[in-house]
This record gives structure tokens, sequence and C-alpha cells, in this order.
């Protein structure tokens, strides 16, 4: 994981690669997020999305950040343990949801 510094200065940086996705998500969220989108200032519904994405990474990543289970992952990862699997077991034991 990087530090928290490093992501900081990652997000800070206004030639932050971008890259385009797709998600399937059910019609009515997506109706709900263009509904709220403009009482709560956004453009449209994809900046809202981007933004409750963030706020909780930014809360899992102050979350973890130091913190025992950061050691853990690290640790399993040079032990060749794949992400997928670190990840499945930490949502399994309840340190973080999905």
């Amino acid at each position: 994981m990087k530090t928290v510094t490093e992501r900081i200065k990652q997000r800070l940086s206004k030639d932050r690669q971008m890259t385009t996705i797709s998600i399937r998500m059910p019609q009515d969220v997506i109706d709900d997020l263009k509904e709220i989108a403009p009482a709560l200032g956004f453009s449209g519904y994809q900046p809202l999305m981007k933004a409750y994405i963030g706020q909780a990474l930014r809360r899992d990543l102050e979350r973890l950040s130091g913190s025992q289970v950061q050691a853990l992952t690290e640790s399993l990862r040079k032990r060749g343990v794949a992400d997928e699997a670190i990840s499945a077991a930490i949502e399994e034991a309840g340190l973080i949801t999905a």
C-alpha cells in the first residue's frame, strides 16, 4: 500500500491518469443519482458517483493507514498471497466492507 503522503501527492497532481470503465448499475439507482446530482451541486450523475466512491475510499484508507491490517496485508503480499485472496479474507473478517 502507498503511504498517505504518497496518495495525497498523487491526488493533488493535475495530470492524474484517467481510465474509462464500464460498470453495470440498476437503472433505478442511476435515476436517483441523476435526480439528486443537481441538488447537491454536481453537473451530472457521474461526478456524483466519483464523489461517493472517493469519500468511501478515503474513509477506508484512513481507517487502514498504519493499521495492523495494512501490516498484515503487506506481509502476505511479500509471501505471494494474491490481492484477491487478501481482500476476501479482510472482508470476511469484517475489517472493511465491500
